[in-house]
């Protein structure tokens, strides 16, 4: 048992990389599509949005597809479905054959990133430990090996059709072969046979479930802010050199990555709402500083913490709502998901339109609050029966 649990985290791992590669493979081929295509980038803002409408879709498919099927099934089905499907970005040169190839990626995307997040938190309930901040560490990983292996096909002189397909042909048999590693479907758990019991628990657990979203979409807000406004904000603001202001985002990514790799063993030890908790608040004090700061290696400290505080959030916010109801585990996972989600493509977007109203650097105080806020209610992620209690009563 314990050597089949080891090989379900390591498959798991893979299909976390292939995800985090595949949507990295679309990310670097952007520049090639959007030239033959033939839109500004205006209006290619316009498409992503169609990317993310679909990948929420994916999301709410995938999870309820997760509950009834098991992800034994789903996740290798989606990572079939979202490689087959980055090749037609690469295939479009119209507008609206782009729009279309976007909808149907963001729906793979979306499905695969829920489904193996449900089969992260049912390995993580079999280890007895905390192991799911790890796993969206190799997320990351993904993301570099798209870069590198999207710079390699540019200098070789491959178009973008031929770079994504190629990306297509090594994800499916990447997602066909790791797929008899993975955990059975687990049994149905017992249902109780007190009535009062019951409606407690279908009262209660939605609740808790929708104020974890509400807190990944604060999260998740702040990180898609970060991806898109953190080196024009060096550069603009603080007056850094273009390659100086690159590391904005290297610096924000890399302690991104090195605090999930910890957080794991820090929650283990310390507990998930010390990590929201605490992460939260090192992740609004960054933030301020970036927000005050006139100096570069001051900015680049605030974008240091501002990463490796809200390393840790995410993971935390996904499993809990993973072992709320292990019969709707993946139902769950998608409503945190997918509402944090949509926090991380409104986060550049409500930066934007902020800028109209005062400076942006000033914008980051926004930021400061939302982490504020999760940290005040990262008790949230207690499980005990007088918290659902009380969180039932509130709402």
């Amino acid at each position: 048992m314990k050597r089949t649990l080891r090989v379900s985290r390591v498959v798991t791992f893979v299909y976390f990389v292939l995800n985090g590669m595949l949507l990295g493979m679309w990310v670097v081929q952007i520049p090639a599509v959007e030239e033959r295509v033939g839109i500004s980038h205006a209006a290619l803002g316009g498409f992503l949005v169609l990317l993310g409408a679909g990948a929420f879709a994916g999301m709410q498919v995938g999870g309820r597809l997760s509950d009834r099927l098991g992800t034994r099934t789903v996740v290798p089905a989606a990572g079939v479905l979202c490689s087959l499907t980055l090749v037609l970005p690469g295939l479009a040169h119209e507008p609206w054959a782009l729009g279309a190839a976007l909808l149907v990626f963001g729906f793979g995307n979306g499905t695969l990133d829920v489904s193996m997040n449900a089969h992260a938190v049912q390995v993580e309930k079999a280890y007895e430990r905390p192991v799911m901040s790890a796993f969206h560490a190799t997320f990351s990983v993904g993301g570099v090996l798209a870069a590198l292996a999207g710079a390699v096909a540019i200098d070789i002189g491959w178009n973008a059709a031929t770079t994504l397909g190629a990306a297509a042909g090594a994800g499916v048999i990447i997602a066909l072969a790791s797929a008899r590693g993975l955990l059975p479907a687990e049994p149905p758990a017992p249902v109780s046979d007190t009535e009062g019991e019951s409606e407690t628990r279908n009262r209660s657990v939605p609740t808790r479930i929708w104020l974890l979203a509400v807190l990944a979409l604060l999260i998740m807000l702040c990180e898609g802010a970060a991806n898109d406004w953190s080196v024009l904000h060096l550069k603009t603001v603080v007056g850094a050199p273009e390659s100086t202001a690159a590391f904005a985002y290297g610096t924000y990514a890399a302690t991104m990555t090195i605090g999930r790799l910890l957080a794991d063993r820090i929650s283990a030890r310390f507990g998930p709402v010390a990590v929201l908790r605490y992460g939260s608040a090192l992740a609004a004090a960054g933030i301020t500083v970036v927000a005050f700061s006139p100096w570069v290696w001051a900015a680049l400290t605030g974008w240091a913490l501002f990463g490796f505080g809200l390393s840790g959030c995410i993971p935390q916010l996904f499993s809990a709502a993973g072992h709320a109801d292990p019969a709707a585990a993946g139902t769950n996972v998608s409503r945190v998901a997918g509402l944090g989600y949509i926090g991380m493509l409104a986060g550049p977007a409500v930066i934007g339109w902020l800028t109209h109203l005062t400076a942006l650097n000033h914008t980051f105080l926004l930021l400061t609050l939302f982490c504020a806020t999760a940290a005040a209610a990262a008790g949230v992620l207690r499980r005990s029966p007088e918290r659902s209690r009380v969180v039932e009563v509130a709402s």
